[in-house]
């Protein structure tokens, strides 16, 4: 029988969690494994596919169930495996499968279906589908260091990138047969973010934007510092969701290890640090986002040796740190947008207000860190969000959620 945009799709359905799920929620993505060892990875990505609410459909070509079994793939995916281009209840599957699609995932993708895809050669079902289709493609290339350095292979790699497929380049690690080198399969949180990225709508791809994430960390000592409570996760959510929509992201944050993929990324450890880092890079952005949860207060004098523990510490005198959001609301360039956070215990918008006025801001966004699940380290968030004249609010959700409300406010204004 021939595919329908409704066939299972009901049993398959959950309760929408987190943002992956609504992005892919009834999307129809074929997913197509070529032979190489790294097959067995796809049965992990077609799982992550369907809990994502996702309609899988396989495709294995005859040297792919040389690797993984195809009876595991069927089980986990949405349909069965298809790999013949001779179907009896279907005489033209590439065709459907590639009309019916959203997306064509392919993972791995060796060598050889590499060269027939970039050469227009359809020898088989999943080559076939490619050149059938008119919906996205992403590949997922994996093969020995050699082979995947082979001026061929890069010859395809750059014409396929030339006609718009999505290529999520292969890792350094340990190969197949012990050797070590690049063309090991990218993760599965790669691969997911890709097809995450290719799917996203790009409506902000003409703004730069710079996001500050996370908690600073101000000096006692060599080995000691005061912080606070905050995770990063709002800002990394804001960076990650920002990418994704298209924008050229740069995140300044204290950990940087946590960012997400496709960012750049500049350290600043300190209030000082990045108020020297946002200033000397703050005019060629269109929207700054302060989601950093900058220290108010840094010890008075640090110790350049280790305080030791026979040691009484009676006091800790503090000093305040200089707010640089006022300097940026004040020397705000034409066309572009400020955006500060507000984290309240009590007189939540009164007290927003009140910081969005006096340090000129174009939005605020605020919220009540005393209510539970919400703010510092949580993975959900509530926020209302302001301007001068309008209000936006995003009840609790994951912290995703509220970053693509945060980026939709700032489309609003600008």
């Amino acid at each position: 029988m021939y595919l329908s945009k409704s066939t299972n799709l009901k049993k398959r359905k959950k309760k929408p969690s987190n943002w992956l799920f609504i992005m892919l929620s009834e999307k129809r993505i074929v997913l197509g494994v070529s032979g190489g060892i790294a097959a067995y990875k796809s049965i992990e990505i077609s799982r992550r596919l369907v809990d994502a609410g996702a309609y899988v459909s396989p495709i294995m070509t005859a040297a792919a169930k040389k690797f993984v079994g195809e009876v595991t793939l069927s089980a986990l995916a949405s349909e069965p495996v298809k790999s013949s281009l001779w179907e009896d209840e279907d005489p033209i599957p590439h065709t459907t499968l590639g009309q019916e699609a959203d997306l064509v995932l392919v993972a791995p993708a060796t060598a050889k279906l590499i060269g027939a895809y970039a050469s227009g050669i359809s020898g088989d079902l999943l080559s076939a589908t490619l050149l059938a289709t008119r919906a996205p493609v992403v590949l997922c290339p994996a093969m020995h260091t050699e082979m995947w350095e082979h001026p061929a292979v890069q010859d395809n790699i750059k014409i396929l990138r030339e006609r718009g497929v999505a290529i999520v380049e292969p890792e350094d690690g340990i190969l197949a047969g012990g050797d070590v080198g690049k063309g090991r399969l990218a993760g599965v949180e790669s691969i997911l973010s890709s097809v995450e990225r290719v799917l996203t709508k790009k409506d902000l791809d003409s703004l730069k934007i710079l996001i500050t994430a996370g908690g600073t960390r101000e000096p006692i000592d060599p080995v000691r510092y005061i912080t606070n409570k905050s995770s990063g996760k709002q800002g990394y959510a804001l960076a990650k969701a920002a990418y994704m929509r298209g924008a050229d992201v740069t995140l300044v944050t204290s950990m940087p290890d946590h960012a997400p993929h496709g960012v750049k990324v500049l350290c600043a450890q300190t209030a000082k640090d990045m108020e020297d880092v946002v200033m000397e890079n703050q005019e060629g952005f269109d929207v700054i986002i302060m989601a950093a949860a900058i220290a108010d207060f840094r010890p008075a004098e640090v110790s350049d040796h280790k305080i030791k523990k026979t040691k009484s510490l009676e006091s800790l005198a503090l000093v305040t740190t200089h707010d640089f959001l006022i300097d940026l609301g004040r020397g705000k360039k034409p066309n572009q947008t400020i955006v500060g956070f507000a984290a309240e215990t009590e007189d939540l918008e009164k007290n927003a207000i009140e910081k969005l006025k006096k340090k000129n801001l174009d939005l605020i966004v605020a919220n009540n860190v005393a209510l539970p699940n919400v703010g510092f380290s949580h993975d959900t968030n509530e926020v209302t969000i302001m301007s001068e004249d309008s209000k936006w609010t995003l009840p609790l959700a994951e912290k995703r959620i509220i970053a693509d409300g945060i980026l939709d406010a700032v489309l609003e204004i600008r």
